[in-house]
């Protein structure tokens, strides 16, 4: 039978719980009862847990950090004196290291976890997450192999102690990592070991469903970084099953301790389908379909959103408005373009680690827009503030070609040849196919411009030969319209006409507005040279119809506030007030 002295701290807890619970909780008592408990000096285990339960009380309910601080270290102090003390013990730590990571003190952070890792190694559950925890925070500070070989322990670990599962979620997670530091060569070698495991899995369907689900995940992620948009094709359609699996099937219950873990929420998992599949369309050119899995995953997300907003639905929100405005200034819609640059905006203001990760992509899709609207020094100003904020090469190199382009049309010749090393398709430091095709296309264009025909024809029937490899759709039309406009230049009507009726039909399927201006504009004079003046009109009438639109919409989206958003490119956001109604993909 309890004695008096602990019947008073057995009630006080009892009746905390009982507050917390409440509808609505009666978060103020709870606390004042858990507070209460350590007059009665209880024995060091209550005093431990009482520290850690209002350490996580005030961290969820009130902004009393630095009290819930207190109490978490108090806990975390206390339980590492007692044996056989796990709950308490680690989940002290894990919360307390998250706090300070979330405070910025990574340095107070990190020994914690190392010391509890040291300390779990007889319990799986609790040594694996703590594993994965510390890993997770050598990967914010960008120290990836630190990051990895904390996994590959967690590997080692997970399959000593039969937890199947949690050891390839292990390997998943590093050859995520490895994608991350874009160390291509090592990342097939561990995804290939992960898809044999996953293979030959004797548990549950529906943890081998969503082991599937990151692994194809990471499959489709590898592809499209190496811009191979064909080779994608089979992953993402297994993908697109497999989650359709997931969804349809309950989470298990009653799991063994040591593989107790998510990647993510099946939900987000869910979002996540969409967004490659929206990033494998940017890329090949669909942009119709871009749109319509662009719509849906922005639903989804906002529904996500009212239940619980976690950071990475921001994350999630950010990339699909990067890739749906990169559509929207293909098809000619730089109005409804600049309201989602100005959604993105909006997202990277609530918080200054999402503008540190995404504000050089900001600058691209800024620079973009600017090049569309011809405001050739905001356009140059931009991707000159992408260069300086990123040292990611893929996005410099995007952002390079680009302001190679801009050089191009300003017949800067100067400037274009102090940049020319760094597109140079033969030494380019690149895996992506779609780059490199992409390099070779800007190379064209300069020799162009240049009136060296026969070179550029060269470069360019390397680019169609790259893009038609991987059915790079853009690439491929924008290809055959130069080359159409070279051959009516050297005076070759018919391999002229050869090149620009592919492009245009390419082109308008894609629809890519500025092509089919392009193309119709040849059309016109090769219709004249052909003495076809019927077909002349109807190409003359298209030409008008695609420049008249076109200026409406470049009418608009100048009049709009957020147009004085391309003068931004360093410090914090401007305020932008929406100038148009929300569109359904609109954010704000």
């Amino acid at each position: 039978m309890a004695s008096s002295q602990d019947a008073w701290y057995l009630s006080l807890l009892g009746l905390a719980e009982h507050f917390r619970t409440s509808s609505p909780p009666a978060i103020k008592f709870c606390i004042q009862c858990l507070q209460a408990v350590f007059t009665f000096k209880p024995p060091q285990r209550v005093e431990a847990r009482t520290h850690l339960q209002l350490g996580n009380i005030l961290l969820t309910h009130t902004k009393n950090t630095d009290l819930a601080r207190t109490h978490l270290e108090q806990a975390w102090m206390l339980s590492q004196m007692i044996n056989a003390f796990d709950d308490v013990k680690f989940e002290a730590a894990s919360v307390l290291a998250e706090m300070y990571e979330q405070q910025k003190q990574l340095n107070l952070s990190k020994p914690i976890l190392r010391k509890a890792i040291e300390l779990s190694q007889h319990n799986v559950y609790w040594h694996c997450r703590l594993i994965f925890q510390l890993a997770q925070i050598h990967a914010t500070e960008k120290d990836y192999q630190l990051a990895s070989s904390l996994l590959s322990v967690g590997v080692d670990y997970a399959h000593i102690s039969n937890a199947y599962y949690t050891r390839v979620l292990f390997l998943l997670s590093k050859g995520m990592l490895l994608l991350i530091d874009k160390r291509v060569p090592d990342v097939q070698p561990v995804l290939s070991q992960a898809g044999l495991l996953i293979e030959q899995w004797g548990g549950g369907m529906y943890q081998k469903e969503y082991l599937k689900v990151y692994f194809l995940v990471l499959q489709v992620c590898h592809y499209l970084m190496a811009g191979q948009v064909k080779s994608v094709k089979p992953c993402l359609k297994q993908l697109q099953q497999s989650i359709q699996t997931i969804m349809a099937t309950d989470e298990p219950t009653g799991q063994a301790p040591g593989d107790m873990f998510l990647w993510l929420p099946k939900e987000h998992l869910y979002v996540l389908v969409y967004l490659v599949t929206v990033m494998h369309s940017m890329q090949a050119g669909y942009m119709d379909k871009a749109q319509k899995y662009t719509d849906k995953a922005l639903m989804q997300i906002e529904k996500l959103k009212i239940v619980d907003n976690k950071s990475i639905l921001s994350v999630f929100q950010l990339m699909l408005l990067e890739n749906i405005i990169m559509c929207r200034l293909v098809m000619g819609n730089k109005t409804q373009a600049l309201q989602e640059i100005s959604s993105a905006t909006a997202i990277c203001k609530q918080s200054q680690r999402l503008l540190k990760t995404h504000g050089p992509q900001l600058h691209t899709l800024l620079g973009l827009y600017s090049m569309s609207m011809n405001c050739m020094e905001a356009a140059e100003a931009q991707f000159t503030a992408c260069l300086m904020a990123s040292s990611e090469k893929e996005l410099c190199t995007f952002a390079n070609l680009n302001l190679a382009i801009v050089y191009l049309r300003g017949k800067r010749e100067v400037e274009f040849n102090a940049i020319l090393e760094r597109i140079n398709p033969e030494t380019l430091q690149t895996h992506s196919h779609s780059l490199r095709a992409a390099a070779y296309y800007v190379q064209g264009l300069q020799a162009f411009f240049q009136g060296r025909y026969n070179e550029a024809k060269r470069y360019l029937r390397e680019t169609l030969k790259m893009a038609n490899a991987e059915d790079l759709n853009r690439l491929t039309s924008c290809s055959l319209v130069l080359l159409g406009h070279i051959f009516l230049s050297l005076g070759n009507s018919r391999e002229s006409m050869n090149m620009v009726t592919p492009a245009m039909q390419l082109a308008s399927k894609i629809p890519d507005v500025h092509v089919q201006l392009w193309a119709s504009a040849i059309l016109k004079d090769l219709y004249r040279l052909c003495g076809d003046p019927s077909r002349e009109s109807d190409a003359f009438q298209r030409h008008l119809n695609f420049s008249q639109m076109l200026l409406n919409d470049h009418f608009q989206a100048s009049q709009m506030t957020e147009h004085n958003l391309i003068h931004w490119t360093n410090g914090p956001l401007p305020d932008s007030q929406p100038s148009v109604a929300s569109t359904s993909t609109d954010m704000m």
